[in-house]
């Protein structure tokens, strides 16, 4: 591959900020493959340079596409171009899935599995008495080996037999229908939150890095929860998708 600095071209005439020039076709190049996931780039004196610019502007540059989720800065290896962000259709499907279905290699750790009574926000949500046993599991879901999000669910013990290996194999909605149990309709809230100092580490996170937020309830026939979910996204690679129509 040629050199990026034959790929940009920056209008200094321009009333369009130099950094955002540069940050926007290097955007272009990343999207279209043209900047393959891996690449290593120039570090920021070196670039600012071949450029022309200021060290301060080149790192504006290199830290909004950072921000975005299209570099990663890697100590002992430097600034490399990632894997686009996982886009995600809000519907009932998992995360397991969908990163198979967008040719992704799906990776489970199981952080946790065990059976606790029900309380709080998971007995309300489940619809069951507290102290009524739940199945409790903490998963780590990575993309072709990057760390994507912390996926905790409860269902209620006895619908299904769990197992660790069969978690590391399979996504938990597969298990279920493999099961027999219908995954009819969800309630579902998505928002975000600054990573806890555990979870930055657990995800390869920056500190106080945004994360993602989903709870989502499952019901199933007669609207009878089957799982409740609370998981958590990295933001800077994963976004959801709503498709919206005017009635």
């Amino acid at each position: 591959m040629e050199s990026i600095t034959r790929l940009i071209s920056i209008d200094r005439g321009s009333p369009v900020p130099l950094y955002f020039q540069v940050a926007q076709q290097l955007q272009q190049l990343i999207e279209s493959g043209t900047l393959a996931p891996g690449t290593r780039l120039e570090n920021e004196i070196a670039l600012a340079e071949k450029f022309g610019l200021s060290r301060p502007t080149m790192r504006q540059a290199m830290q909004y596409l950072v921000d975005k989720g299209l570099l990663a800065r890697k100590r002992g290896v430097g600034t490399q171009v990632v894997n686009n962000r996982v886009r995600r259709q809000v519907e009932l499907t998992s995360l397991f899935e969908d990163l198979r279905r967008d040719g992704r290699h799906p990776r489970t750790e199981v952080l946790s599995l065990s059976t606790v009574p029900a309380a709080g926000t998971v007995a309300a949500a489940l619809d069951l008495e507290p102290g009524t046993p739940t199945v409790a599991l903490r998963r780590l879901r990575y993309a072709d080996d990057e760390p994507m999000a912390v996926l905790q669910n409860h269902l209620p013990a006895g619908l299904l037999p769990l197992a660790e290996d069969d978690l590391t194999r399979y996504g938990l909605y597969e298990l279920l229908k493999r099961a027999g149990v219908p995954l009819c309709t969800a309630r579902q809230n998505i928002g975000a939150r600054r990573a806890t100092a555990a979870e930055a580490r657990l995800l390869d996170e920056g500190r106080s890095g945004t994360l993602l937020t989903m709870e989502r309830t499952v019901l199933g026939d007669a609207g009878r929860p089957v799982e409740f979910g609370s998981h958590l996204y990295r933001a800077s690679r994963y976004s959801f998708e709503m498709t919206l129509s005017a009635h």
